[in-house]
């Protein structure tokens, strides 16, 4: 049972950051490689709120703050730099791994006698004793839902279907006169927050600010949202945003699986041949419904 409750925690998180990778990837149609560095940004953000008193629950605000901002850089890179997509993440992932080293003062940060959003006196005196041991999940589950409503509810807006026309379609936003320009850089703002909240989560509920813990983040990322859309594709009870969020849950919970038959050392290379099949499984899926077609 705790392993289920695990893998279901580092899942439903990394679903948050699945959210923001669906923004670029499938709604934008922009490889945006800024997540490897914007995943740890909230958390160097957060751990350096956190050492200095700052109440949590804010710190995920200002995490999703510094996030946008990293996304909106991007945006200008690309936009304004006319940088090619691939390369202006590219270049902020590189920039962010010193800017996180500035903002932590460290490389790694212990919050383990820190107040956290899941480890405080609020969370004790609501909890019941019955439930304590699955409180962290509740919690989880809570902000992974309001993040999932109030993206459904953006996506439904006047901007929230320019950001999808300029993925689909860039001539027709412009045809609105809209600056498809200025779109993306919210996309890519948005997306980033996710992202960026995501990793102040992940940093409270493993206690610790790690430098490399954003390495492959972009990789989970667009694993989740392959598994989530190719699975449910034809089942439209389902948004894509849930189809993300239970997809994260089972590339992580294959992951754990693969993980118990092998050593540690191997989990890149698991991540990297699971990511693989996914693909691999994903093109094969395309090329026979078009056959169909």
């Amino acid at each position: 049972m705790n392993f289920m409750v695990t893998i279901i925690e580092q899942g439903l998180i990394y679903g948050i950051l699945a959210l923001g990778v669906y923004i670029t990837y499938k709604v934008l149609d922009f490889p945006d490689l800024t997540v490897d560095g914007s995943f740890p940004l909230g958390a160097a953000v957060t751990a350096a709120l956190i050492t200095r008193g700052m109440n949590p629950y804010l710190t995920l605000l200002v995490s999703f703050a510094s996030g946008a901002l990293a996304g909106i850089c991007t945006g200008l890179i690309h936009v304004k730099g006319k940088v090619r997509d691939l390369l202006s993440g590219i270049i902020m992932m590189t920039a962010l791994w010193s800017v996180n080293l500035y903002i932590a003062g460290t490389s790694n940060v212990p919050l383990f006698s820190q107040k956290t959003i899941f480890k405080n006196k609020l969370m004790d005196g609501m909890v019941p004793k019955s439930l304590r041991p699955y409180s962290t999940l509740i919690l989880i589950l809570i902000l992974v839902m309001i993040c999932k409503v109030l993206l459904d509810l953006y996506l439904k807006t006047k901007s929230g279907y320019l950001l999808r026309a300029v993925g689909d379609n860039e001539a027709l936003v412009t045809a609105l006169a809209k600056d498809q320009g200025n779109v993306k850089i919210l996309g890519l703002s948005l997306a980033n927050g996710l992202v960026a909240m995501a990793g102040s989560i992940f940093a409270q509920e493993e206690r610790v600010f790690e430098i490399s813990m954003g390495t492959g983040a972009i990789v989970i990322g667009l694993a989740s949202v392959i598994i989530g859309t190719s699975l449910f594709r034809k089942m439209t009870v389902f948004k894509a945003t849930t189809a993300v969020l239970i997809g994260s849950i089972i590339y992580k919970a294959c992951v754990a699986i693969a993980l118990k038959n092998f050593e540690p050392n191997a989990m890149k290379l698991i991540t990297a041949v699971l990511f693989l099949i996914v693909l691999i499984f994903s093109m094969e899926r395309k090329g026979g419904a078009k056959k169909h077609a």
